[in-house]
């Protein structure tokens, strides 16, 4: 397995085509094992971290909170793939995310990573062809998407407090 950014990205683009986005699927090809821990507190989401006895091909395996809802357990992979990808170097024997997506990482490093989960799991042409086939609302796009109504309402750039019926484009 390549270990460089462009093959990474290459994995990256042979799921970004159909929704929801598998990112176990991505991870576990990139050679990361995914977890989920049942004992963390609310507070923590994730981390990725180099692992040698639970890492896969890679040496890395990123930790979900398995209390929290699959949507975010996603996007925490997500972004968790995000420091994968563009911080390699920087995550040594760990990065811890909580809720707030903050980590020994700076914020600058913080929104890459939470911006490049967006993009991974919300692909602008898929989201644009699903407003296309009556999926007009924040709500029916985030089931659609297996995201939380929150990532898709920062996604569109409509305020997170109209209602399930509201259009998209309204």
């Amino acid at each position: 397995m390549k270990n460089n950014s462009e093959s990474l990205m290459e994995i990256i683009s042979r799921y970004k085509n159909r929704v929801p986005v598998q990112v176990v699927d991505i991870a576990h090809e990139m050679g990361i094992k995914v977890y989920k821990s049942d004992s963390w507190p609310d507070h923590i989401s994730g981390l990725i971290r180099k692992d040698p006895e639970y890492g896969g091909k890679s040496g890395y395996a990123i930790y979900t909170n398995a209390n929290h809802p699959k949507t975010r357990r996603r996007f925490t992979i997500a972004h968790e793939l995000g420091h994968y990808v563009l911080h390699r170097d920087e995550i040594g024997d760990g990065i811890t995310d909580d809720a707030l997506y903050r980590s020994r990482l700076g914020g600058s490093l913080e929104r890459q990573a939470n911006r490049f989960a967006a993009n991974l799991l919300m692909p602008w042409e898929l989201v644009i062809e699903a407003t296309n086939l009556d999926f007009d609302t924040v709500d029916k796009l985030a089931a659609k998407f297996e995201v939380s109504r929150s990532a898709m309402s920062v996604r569109l750039e409509v305020p997170f407090e109209t209602g399930p019926d509201h259009k998209v484009g309204d």
